[in-house]
């Protein structure tokens, strides 16, 4: 039992070659751990996902466009025709 408290003591009193703000920031980084692994976050990637499919919101027509002069004198010859 008295080897247990002596190890924690160690951890506890910062090394002579390190800094307080070192030995501080290891402290918040390894609590920082501890919360993130009981969140669930885990240092090892997920299996990547096959890449989504998108899906247009409005299909793309297979009309010819033809400009409004060409399309008028079409529609008169069209209309001539008939009648």
């Amino acid at each position: 039992m008295a080897e247990k408290q002596e190890k924690k003591k160690k951890k506890t009193e910062p090394e002579a070659d390190e800094g307080v703000l070192v030995s501080a920031a290891k402290a918040i980084g390894s609590a920082a751990g501890k919360v993130a692994a009981l969140a669930g976050a885990s240092s090892e990637p997920k299996a990547p996902s096959p890449p989504k499919v998108k899906i247009p919101k409005l299909q793309p027509k297979n009309k010819t466009r033809i400009p409004r002069r060409q399309k008028k004198a079409l529609q008169k010859k069209a209309a001539a025709h008939k009648g």
